[in-house]
């Protein structure tokens, strides 16, 4: 086979791994919409918890009503198919990676996903209850809470964002360090500098309260500490094996 065909061939192969993907997400979507209302409802109730006796969450435009539980679905179908996304994305670069690559990256994959949803629920079930609370508590009196369906979905899209990328730093340690990107030693000098950065992120993207800024910032030190032990770990394996072969 020329270069030419080969690389025809590979691209037909990358449109029917990305069909399979869109299709993946759609049948998903097809299947939640019916319970749209009731997603909306249940990412909703850490903030209707929050609000004062009588308090509820206002729609401000004519479409919106509709089109925000759609995205709730499409968000829902995103993560829900991210395996089978995560698969397909697998079967096409595994044939082009040495038998070590495949070996390492099936676990990071597998890994990533779990602490993808990890850093979700995270920020869900812990985060998004002192987050609101401060909120509600801090509005003025005769000032009635009453925030924009859309708005809401909005914001709490960027902190579902931010929690799982954070959760995502072993992964980014220990790739880092398979690459031959930094050494372990360089990562554990800069430990000082990962602390203050992880809160100054926090402090940009969390509200304003210390209590949410410290619940990203310490996740991500403590996750980075994580994948420095990892990556060490990881190397001391390979220097084992290859003392073994030579």
């Amino acid at each position: 086979m020329s270069s030419k065909e080969e690389f025809f061939s590979h691209l037909l192969e990358l449109r029917q791994r990305l069909l399979k993907i869109v299709a993946g997400i759609f049948f998903i979507m097809l299947a939640l919409f019916p319970f749209a209302n009731d997603i909306y409802q249940f990412l909703a109730t850490p903030l209707l918890q929050a609000l004062p006796a009588g308090g509820q969450m206002i729609a401000t435009e004519v479409t919106t009503p509709f089109f925000v539980p759609l995205k709730v679905v499409m968000l829902a179908a995103f993560i829900i198919s991210s395996p089978y996304t995560l698969y397909q994305i697998w079967a096409f670069i595994a044939p082009g990676l040495y038998s070590n690559e495949r070996h390492l990256i099936a676990p990071l994959v597998i890994t990533s996903v779990f602490l993808f949803i990890c850093g979700m629920a995270f920020a869900f079930f812990l985060v998004f209850p002192v987050v609101f609370g401060f909120i509600t508590s801090t509005a003025p009196e005769g000032v009635a809470v009453m925030t924009d369906i859309g708005k809401y979905l909005d914001f709490i899209i960027v902190l579902f964002i931010a929690f799982s990328l954070a959760f995502e730093t072993p992964i980014a340690v220990v790739l880092m360090v398979a690459a031959g990107m930094v050494s372990v030693t360089a990562l554990k000098q800069a430990r000082s500098y990962v602390i203050v950065g992880a809160f100054v992120i926090g402090a940009i993207i969390t509200p304003p309260d210390i209590i949410s800024q410290f619940m990203l910032a310490i996740p991500m030190w403590v996750l980075y500490e994580i994948g420095i032990l990892v990556a060490h770990a990881l190397q001391q394996k390979k220097h084992h094996q290859y003392e073994h072969t030579s």
